[in-house]
């Protein structure tokens, strides 16, 4: 359904000035240009970059302006006009946490998925993996973008909800390979 991106480069120098999100705080800067960053991970249509031994998020507009293109989603219409279930998760599987290279829905994150077809609407609750995460509004943010990108999908809410807690228990198998823990 979505095309493999060419892998970017793991190291490069910025040919301009960019927008960053400092992860884990979500506080906003700007990457000099000429400096010269490494990818840490290019997942979801956004990467995150270390520059100075800081981690930073650029957004799919940034890399692309850059020249890069990550995780294209490209969904086909349903014959019937509906919302597709299994593309609005398809979707959500293409939404990483900036820091842990595993999506938000093998990290247990989503909690739930409503579709209301009549309205065209898909409402999300979901977690975080700290209550204090910075990049939290961001991550909400990827969902909803995400979500929108789906046929038949013409507007999105995302809850954060901290009940129940999120643990480790919430790791789907794969993360828990992805994540060395099994």
């Amino acid at each position: 359904m979505w095309k493999k991106p060419a892998k970017p480069p793991k190291t490069f120098v910025l040919s301009e000035s960019c927008e960053a999100l400092r992860v884990p705080s979500g506080a906003s800067t700007t990457l000099p240009v000429g400096a010269s960053v490494s990818i840490t991970q290019a997942l979801g249509g956004s990467f995150t970059v270390k520059y100075e031994g800081n981690l930073y998020r650029l957004s799919p507009e940034v890399t692309r302006r850059l020249g890069f293109h990550s995780d294209a989603i490209m969904f086909e219409p349903q014959e019937d006009g509906r919302i597709s279930e299994q593309q609005c998760w398809d979707a959500l599987r293409l939404v990483y946490d900036p820091e842990i290279p595993v999506n938000v829905v093998g990290l247990g994150l989503i909690y739930k998925l409503d579709l209301d077809q009549n309205k065209h609407f898909v409402r999300v609750e979901m977690t975080l993996t700290s209550p204090g995460c910075g990049m939290g509004d961001i991550i909400a943010g990827d969902v909803r973008d995400k979500l929108l990108q789906v046929p038949g999908v013409e507007d999105a809410r995302v809850d954060i909800v901290f009940d129940p807690p999120w643990s480790y228990d919430s790791l789907d198998e794969e993360a828990r390979l992805e994540l060395g823990l099994i």
